[in-house]
């Protein structure tokens, strides 16, 4: 692969060459932050831990320049903060047993700008290597600009595939804005429930944000837990951990379809069930 900043890293835990480490990916996970793959995509991580014939690659997209520090963090230089989450995505898949982790690098400037096609250009160079039956990003309705462009960015990729080489699941995961308001019928349930010893420790690897005062870690686990226990009110949890995502397969399936319109029709969905819910308590004039 030819990707477009030389800075890109790309780690290969096992010591696997890079094009058979890509081609044997199974699960690909597409993030913006360093630890937005372990906070959004860990089904597709923990599908694949200790498995010979599934494995999870991660991208993840930005330098982590940004990042907010305090205590022993306080003083980095943005250019200290990129090597230490740079160093902690790598232990995270370690931890994780990935099969290959990339971290293209980018500064968010750079992603946001729908003007720039290299972003998307690196993903396709991936995707063309890797040809995952799952691929994990970003929701549309996520409230991170950073986070949508990747969503969008990764579609567009997707697109660009040859369509007997595209996934067969496209999966937007929630980070910054849950996906409770979605109609349950159009929710995706990804059962995390196993392994919450793994989900901790590739949650506890990302010290530099969690010291930095952001408990992403407890917050990720809480919500996870609240999925399982509200999904259904009449019912008995049928898993103790849950993901919600929004299921992007039909926006990587169709290149014709307009991918605002498509993440509008969910918000159309919601409101119009909040609408019947309340016309039907209120006595009729």
């Amino acid at each position: 692969m030819q990707l477009h900043n030389s800075t890109a890293d790309v780690f290969v835990p096992d010591g696997q060459p890079l094009a058979q480490a890509l081609a044997r990916t199974t699960h690909l996970g597409i993030g913006a932050h360093q630890d937005d793959l372990e906070f959004m995509a860990f089904h597709g991580i923990e599908t694949c831990f200790g498995q010979a014939d599934s494995w999870f690659t991660g991208v993840t997209c930005t330098n982590g320049a940004g990042s907010s520090r305090t205590g022993i963090y306080a003083q980095y230089t943005d250019l200290q903060m990129q090597e230490v989450r740079r160093a902690e995505q790598r232990k995270a898949a370690v931890i994780g047993r990935y099969g290959a982790m990339i971290q293209l690098d980018y500064g968010s400037s750079a992603i946001k700008d729908p003007n720039r096609p290299s972003l998307r250009e690196d993903l396709h160079q991936i995707l063309a290597a890797c040809q995952p039956k799952m691929v994990y990003t970003h929701n549309l309705a996520d409230k991170h600009d950073t986070h949508v462009a990747v969503a969008v960015a990764t579609i567009q990729a997707l697109r660009a595939l040859p369509k007997a080489s595209r996934p067969a699941k496209v999966y937007g995961c929630e980070i910054w804005r849950d996906l409770d308001w979605m109609p349950d019928a159009r929710k995706v349930l990804l059962n995390v429930s196993r392994r919450e010893n793994l989900a901790a420790a590739l949650s506890g690897v990302f010290d530099s944000q969690i010291s930095g005062g952001k408990r992403y870690d407890l917050a990720v686990a809480g919500r996870r837990q609240a999925n399982a226990t509200f999904l259904e009110s009449h019912g008995v949890d049928q898993a103790t951990q849950l993901t919600f995502a929004m299921d992007l397969t039909p926006l990587a399936e169709d290149d014709t379809r307009d991918i605002l319109d498509y993440a509008l029709s969910l918000v159309e969905e919601f409101k119009a069930d909040v609408t019947a819910r309340i016309k039907s308590k209120l006595a009729a004039k």
